[in-house]
Order: structure tokens, then sequence, then C-alpha cells
């Protein structure tokens, strides 16, 4: 009998990448995989080490799988990810109850270390972090028509609040015909919506071609046949070229949504995070954007309660946001972590404030989703189909305007049946606050 495991992917979707490669390898070396770690004989966890909330998310799941062992219900637990590389010996002493606990670099080795696992031995490993494998077979665990296409690893940008370049290591990109190869692929295999991601996709290239060779991989990509949405996530704003923008605004297949993420508007807590901007270059940087790709989607995420934020920084950046206007924003308390620049700076704010300060911004947010929302009343956008609400009789799935796992919905009916992956023309027929309702009207 097979033996079964079963994969839980914590934090991002570049996490859920790695994740797929690991499961393809199990799969091929005749493991069984399934969807519960209650079903499972091992128990993979791919773990989030970035920030507070997300390590407390690793540390309850894998005390939640150290208790399914206890009862017998488990046999082996293996954690990876990013906890595991950022903590690595803490971790293994942290966790006894795991049976292996290995760096980010040792997963392409996952099937070895499963079958010592299973032989009884601990294994504890931590390799290069630059050995972190970069291409290879996946099993998409995402719905059958979209996944996710991760074009870089690691980041060289070293901001001072992030602990991405000690975990991950410094930029490496795909090579391009690495990434067609891959995009053109899952195309073959039923795939018609790609969304390329790494910590910063407008990067994309320096390091192997010695400028960013982004708008010419997404022109290359919007060849392949069988692709019909291409959305690009993590861009930069000082790498937001006219070449960029003049590319998205003519490539059919490129739907016009850019996520830009600003962190802050104020000039002096850039500067202390080391990020690129001030007021007035990012609010003539959106300006143009629209200016050159008209009805565009902008999305941003931004962090308050950073080192030394004043009362008065924090409201002109809830000015900013306001002015601005933007389409989709997310907006997290800042969290010091240990061994980065920011946590050892002076005038910590208290995480209260911090969080009061982020839950304005995102009340802000959702008045602005709700007034955006209302302008789309009797407008007709194409849709395509994620599943069906059986409470609420009604298919459900997403426009253009929304990128997965982040952004709304839109909740329709249908006189005619309709499966997952279908595109559909929608006529928008009432909102809620972060989602529209309509009906199929072809």
């Amino acid at each position: 009998m097979a033996i079964k495991v079963g994969m839980v992917s914590l934090g991002c979707s570049k996490n859920l990448v790695d994740s797929e490669r690991m499961l393809y390898k199990l799969k091929q070396k005749g493991y069984e995989l399934v969807t519960e770690p209650g079903l499972a004989d091992i128990a993979v966890v791919n773990t989030c080490g970035f920030i507070k909330a997300a390590k407390e998310e690793a540390i309850e799941t894998i005390l939640e799988l150290a208790a399914l062992k206890a009862d017998g219900t488990l046999k082996k637990i293996v954690i990876t990810g990013c906890l595991s590389e950022r903590y690595r010996e803490e971790a293994a002493e942290l966790f006894p109850e795991a049976d292996a606990v290995i760096g980010i670099g040792n997963n392409k080795d996952i099937v070895d270390i499963l079958d010592e696992v299973m032989l009884g031995e601990r294994v504890v490993k931590f390799g290069s972090k630059l050995d972190a494998e970069m291409t290879g077979d996946r099993i998409i665990s995402t719905l059958p028509f979209f996944t996710y296409l991760k074009i870089a690893e690691g980041c060289s940008n070293c901001c001072t609040y992030c602990a991405i370049p000690m975990i991950r290591g410094k930029y490496r990109s795909v090579p391009m015909e690495d990434v067609l190869a891959e995009a053109k692929k899952l195309a073959e295999n039923g795939i018609t919506e790609l969304v390329l991601i790494a910590q910063d996709t407008s990067r994309y290239g320096e390091d192997l071609y010695g400028e960013s060779r982004l708008p010419q991989l997404l022109k290359e990509l919007c060849k392949i046949e069988g692709l019909k949405w291409i959305r690009t996530l993590y861009c930069y704003p000082e790498r937001i070229t006219n070449e960029l923008l003049d590319t998205i605004a003519e490539e059919e297949k490129l739907v016009k949504y850019l996520e830009i993420p600003i962190q802050h508007c104020d000039g002096k807590i850039l500067s202390a995070m080391n990020r690129w901007g001030d007021e007035e270059k990012l609010e003539a940087l959106f300006a143009k954007i629209r200016s050159k790709i008209p009805n565009v989607i902008l999305r941003t995420t931004l962090i308050t309660g950073f080192p030394d934020e004043s009362e008065e920084q924090f409201n002109a950046l809830a000015e900013f946001v306001d002015r601005v206007g933007f389409d989709r924003l997310g907006c997290f308390p800042y969290s010091p972590e240990e061994g980065t620049k920011a946590a050892a700076f002076e005038n910590q704010i208290d995480e209260d404030v911090a969080a009061h300060r982020a839950d304005i911004i995102m009340e802000q947010q959702l008045e602005r989703s709700y007034d955006n929302n209302k302008k789309l009343m009797d407008s007709e956008l194409e849709a395509v189909v994620e599943g069906y609400d059986r409470f609420g009789e009604c298919f459900f799935g997403r426009t253009a305007l929304d990128a997965p796992d982040i952004d709304g919905k839109v909740f329709f009916t249908s006189e005619k049946p309709l499966k997952i992956g279908d595109y559909v023309k929608i006529k928008i027929t009432d909102t809620l606050d972060y989602d529209l309702i309509g009906e199929v009207i072809e």
C-alpha cells in the first residue's frame, strides 16, 4: 500500500509553487497524495516565516500536526520553507516532534528525505539557499484554469524591514527560455490564466541580461496559444518603465492591472525603509500609468507604524491614499523582525497604534471599493467561472479586474450550465463592499 503524503502550504503564492514542485516529485516516486493531513501518513509543512503573524500561523499548524502524531493519526512530520530556513537548528530544537527539518535548498531532495524519515531517521539538513529549485514540473493545486508562474527567486532590494533576502538569498531570475517553456506546457495542459510572481517582477532579468526584460518576457508570453489572461504582480514603483506600460497597454492578453507595493508616501519614512519615492514622485507615477493605460486597475500595499512614523506622517499617508484612489489595497501594521535593520531603529511604534492606523486605511478602502463597484452597475464584464455557491444558488468567479486570492469576486446567475474555467459575459446588477453581483447575458 502506498504511503500517503499531505502537503500544508502556508504563506504566499511563491511558496505554493515550491510546494507544487515537491508534490510532483513525491507522486512520481509513488507516494499517494492526499488533501488533508489527517488522512496522511506523512505531513509536509511548507512554512512562511516572513512576519510575526505568518510565524504564529506556522507554529500553530505544526503544533496541530504534532497533536495528530501524538494520537497516532499521523506517523511523520516534515518541516520546510521560510520558517525553517530562517531559524534552522533553532527550529529543529523547537519542534522535537518533527521527523525532518530542512531548508529551502533541500526541497529538491524531498523524496530522499521522506525515504530516510520512513526508515526511522531524523533528518536535519540546511543546504545553500541558492540551491532552491527554480524550475521543474509541478502538480497544479489551484483551480485547473489558472496558476502562478514564478519568474525569479530571492530578493536584492534589501528593504530595512524585510527578512526575505536573509531567508531566500539574492535575486535570481529564471532564464527566459525556461519561463516560456513552462508557460507553454501549462497552456497545453489547459491553463488559460497566468499570474506572474517574484519578490520583484519588475527586476526580472537584470541579473542575467543586465537590464529588466519583463516587457520582452510579457510579449513572448502573449504569443503562447491558449493563454487568455496574463497578470503581473509585485512591480516596484522605481522600475515601472514606459516600455512596460506601453507593453501592458498594447498587448490584448495582458490584463490592465498593476500591483505596485509602495509601503508609504512619506519621503523620510521611505528612505528609512530603503524604498524609493515620496508623495510627489509617486503621485506623478500613478498619473502617468493612468494616462498610458486607460481604465487600469491599480493595487498597492502599505505599512503603518514603521519606526518614528508620526501622527502627521500617517495622516499624510491616509490623505495620499484618498487622493490617488487606489482600486485595490492592502495595509499591514509594521512588524519588527529580528535580524533586519529596522528592528534596531529607535522610536518603535506601539503595535496597537500601528494596527489601529492600518484599520483606518482599510476602512477608507472599504468605502472606496464600494463606491468604485457602484460605478460598475449595469456594465458588462467578462468573468471566469470558479465554482458554484450552493447556499447562494449562484455561480461565482472573477473578472479581469481582480487577481486570484487577494481581490474580490463576482456572484452571478446563468440560465445555462457552466463549468469551472468557462469565460462568460456578465451584466452587473448589484454590488457588495468588495464583490459584484450579476447575471450571464450570453
